[in-house]
């Protein structure tokens, strides 16, 4: 599309959830980039990972400014070597600190493509798409029974209960080179994200989630709050996180020329993810 009015809004808050200590989870929202990375835990740093995650990101791209694929995926690659630079032999041997990513970011594609929402992810953090009727989740799990599922070996339903339902196969800091997932998107018209952590994915369904997108919420931290207070509801086994991204794109007629966020209460305050082994305030940007 070409160059005209954009308004972005999102709400985003994380939780250490009920039976965890530490809060693994961190998150950036600040346009044009919304991400959720998520620490493994049992690991050495994991929230030192996650952290690593966002202030390499910050380093790499320009707030206030749609970003460009290749900025994006710099940073993706940055992070790994952060996050690998964390990692130290301790007294039981190699001690791996590891994180997840997921996330969307506002880019200008180039070559008159107009801009885009570049999803990218890496492990069993999510992104998901709301068009007002249906919740799709675009990203892929990276995990051990995500490839079970996709073998036909067990059903989407059995997946929460399998005994490897925390084996990721990719995570940022796991290996020299990563390899994320990435998709574009036309920006066009409105358009609404959810980005999170699997602390809630895995105490509420995508039937329940998009219950609480198609309502009207008065929680005082926006949807991404309504959908963490209903995860610590069902148990909170995990850190928690989400961020909720809606966009609306308009065209080079529309007056107002300038993309605002919105940023709800942020709170920062179990279940551990592993890699397998052997393996608001305003602001506004130029559109």
């Amino acid at each position: 599309m070409t160059r005209g009015a954009a308004l972005i809004a999102h709400s985003a808050r994380t939780d250490v959830g009920r039976v965890r200590s530490v809060n693994e989870d961190s998150f950036l929202a600040e346009a044009p980039v919304y991400l959720v990375a998520d620490g493994m835990g049992g690991h050495a740093r994991g929230d030192a990972a996650s952290q690593a995650v966002i202030e390499t990101f910050s380093r790499h791209l320009e707030f206030g400014v749609p970003s460009s694929p290749e900025q994006v995926l710099d940073a993706i690659h940055s992070s790994n070597e952060a996050v690998r630079s964390l990692s130290e032999a301790g007294e039981e041997g190699t001690a791996v600190a590891g994180t997840t990513l997921s996330g969307i970011a506002l880019v200008d594609a180039g070559d008159g493509a107009g801009f885009h929402w570049m999803v990218f992810n890496i492990g069993d953090s999510r992104v998901y798409a709301w068009d007002g009727r249906t919740l799709e989740q675009l990203s892929v799990d990276h995990s051990a029974v995500q490839e079970l599922v996709d073998a036909g070996l067990i059903q989407p339903e059995e997946a929460e209960r399998h005994p490897e339902r925390n084996v990721i196969t990719r995570a940022l800091g796991a290996d020299e080179f990563v390899d994320p997932d990435v998709w574009l998107i036309p920006a066009a018209g409105r358009q609404v994200f959810l980005v999170c952590s699997d602390g809630l994915t895995k105490e509420v369904d995508d039937r329940t989630i998009a219950h609480i997108l198609a309502g009207d919420t008065g929680h005082a931290a926006g949807l991404a709050g309504e959908l963490v207070d209903l995860a610590l509801a069902h148990g909170g086994r995990d850190n928690v996180t989400a961020i909720v991204v809606e966009s609306v794109l308009g065209s080079d007629d529309d007056d107002d020329e300038t993309t605002r966020d919105r940023r709800g209460r942020l709170s920062r305050a179990a279940e551990d993810t592993r890699p397998r082994t052997g393996g608001g305030g305003d602001g506004d940007v130029p559109a």
